[in-house]
């Protein structure tokens, strides 16, 4: 049976419950939904969920008002990880892994390695524990797919400006390189496996006009393994669900 997965950067919850969140959550009726950068506790924002079953999956980080991530799901899963086991990564509340007899789900909201050097380092690092930890799934034989804000365009496509923004971390080459080596280590980017056309973005600043002018990044995706990558049948991008600086992305998989 055809599975619709999809994953949204919030920019938070509340915020986006105030911009229609409920009534496209229902619309959109995916199997399973990551959500990042929650910003808010469970008990914050749970009355607003009253009607909904199961309850989601909730990782908030452990500073308030800080990243999270969350994932809403019409079918129980088996297990439900909340991290690495690596405390440094853990307490930032941006990992939640499910588990399903076909497949794990990997809904994660990578760091920003703006702010300085530091936090570009913790970046690279939370990048090779999430493949190791990947690839030690991998072992069990399941398909392993990944969704969330990478915080990363990949290629010159992704983006409207590179040569502006070669400097910039989100497409600096060491975390380009990253996502090189993600690639050689046999996880495929399914939009491109059906979209190889520029212009196809995920995030815009809220300055200048940019979603308007559509001067955006793709930074969001969904990564399968090669072995399970004949599963997806469909790729694709929602820039028309407004309520964050970040669009919607997802696929739909046909598990064998």
């Amino acid at each position: 049976m055809a599975l619709r997965l999809v994953s949204f950067n919030v920019n938070g919850i509340r915020a986006a419950l105030k911009k229609n969140f409920l009534a496209w959550l229902k619309l959109d009726n995916a199997a399973i939904l990551g959500l990042q950068e929650v910003k808010a506790r469970w008990e914050q924002v749970e009355n607003e969920f009253s009607d909904l079953t199961p309850k989601p999956a909730w990782n908030p980080a452990e500073k308030a008002g800080y990243s999270g991530v969350a994932a809403f799901f019409q079918q129980e899963p088996l297990n439900i990880e909340y991290g690495f086991g690596i405390p440094q990564f853990d307490s930032e509340g941006r990992i939640i892994i499910l588990e399903y007899p076909q497949f794990f789900l990997y809904n994660i909201y990578f760091p920003n390695g703006q702010r300085d050097q530091e936090r570009l380092d913790y970046k690279l690092d939370f990048y090779n524990a999430f493949l190791d930890h990947a690839q030690s799934r991998r072992e069990t034989g399941k398909a392993i797919i990944s969704c969330g804000d990478f915080n990363t365009a990949h290629q010159e496509i992704d983006l409207a400006n590179p040569k502006a923004n070669e400097m910039n971390s989100g497409f600096l080459p060491i975390e380009r390189a990253w996502l090189d080596k993600f690639v050689a280590a046999g996880y495929s980017d399914t939009f491109r496996l059906f979209n190889q056309d520029g212009g196809q973005y995920s995030w815009w600043t809220y300055r200048l006009e940019a979603r308007i002018r559509n001067i955006g990044w793709r930074i969001d995706y969904f990564f399968i393994d090669n072995e399970h990558r004949h599963w997806v049948k469909n790729a694709f991008i929602l820039p028309e669900v407004q309520g964050s600086d970040h669009c919607p992305v997802g696929i739909t998989i046909d598990p064998d």
